[in-house]
């Protein structure tokens, strides 16, 4: 299956600190790709180079077979590139439906009026018909977390890039976010999720990669990765000999 995103060679370094080495991902369409590693593994500056908050030193992006390393985010986005972001950054003075206007106005390019009925349809998506009205800055960690997911859906993306939402949630409260993934996941939209909380990565996603370091040290099926004797002493501190 053609791949609808892919990152070829990447590198990336902050003066001394390599954060991305050489790096090849590809998302097939229709496909959700987890991500996980250590803090500091590079896995976020990934998320900056696809969407493009984040220059690369070298190598490509490629969106739908076209090399879109030097587009803005703004053009990205309207290419059907969205991305959540770790801590959730709405604009809390504004309502959630404002927020979601926002979005889907701007990241979609379309007219005010004309998104109305768009973001009333993600208000019950997402469960926040009734916090429509609220200031985004008053909500709980969760609908936050639901709000970023909406205004991430609101311009329309064909692959959403998810980074750690299941952070900080409860355990019910995680249960009702992977729910939500996965009905987004069927309406036909591409997932590429960075999370810490592996049991809601494994509930939704058919591949996950490993980084360490700014490099990808496996990839495979889910289950699979996480039994590796390498990640499990990387990533999770169980010695390979346990």
């Amino acid at each position: 299956m053609p791949a609808i995103l892919a990152l070829e060679k990447i590198s990336k370094r902050f003066g001394a600190v390599v954060v991305a080495e050489a790096i090849d991902l590809a998302l097939a369409e229709g496909e959700a790709l987890g991500i996980i590693g250590p803090n500091g593994a590079g896995k976020t500056t990934l998320f900056g180079i696809a969407s493009g908050t984040v220059a690369p030193d070298s190598g490509r992006v490629i969106c739908n077979g076209a090399d879109i390393t030097r587009l803005p985010p703004e053009q990205r986005c309207r290419l059907g590139i969205a991305r959540s972001f770790q801590i959730p950054q709405p604009f809390n003075g504004m309502t959630v439906f404002e927020n979601l206007v926002v979005a889907a106005a701007f990241g979609g390019g379309h007219s005010e009026r004309d998104v109305y009925a768009r973001c009333t349809e993600l208000l019950g998506q997402c469960r926040l018909e009734a916090k429509a009205n609220r200031p985004a800055g008053t909500l709980t960690l969760l609908d936050r977390k639901r709000l970023e997911l909406a205004r991430a859906l609101a311009s329309e993306p064909r692959v959403l890039l998810l980074d750690e939402v299941a952070g900080g949630l409860t355990e019910h409260e995680c249960a009702a976010l992977v729910d939500l993934i996965q009905q987004i996941r069927r309406s036909g939209v591409s997932i590429i999720w960075i999370e810490h909380v592996v049991h809601a990565l494994v509930a939704v996603v058919d591949r996950l990669v490993v980084l360490h370091a700014g490099v990808l040290i496996a990839q495979g099926g889910p289950r699979t990765v996480i039994q590796s004797p390498a990640v499990r002493e990387i990533y999770m501190g169980i010695p390979a000999d346990a």
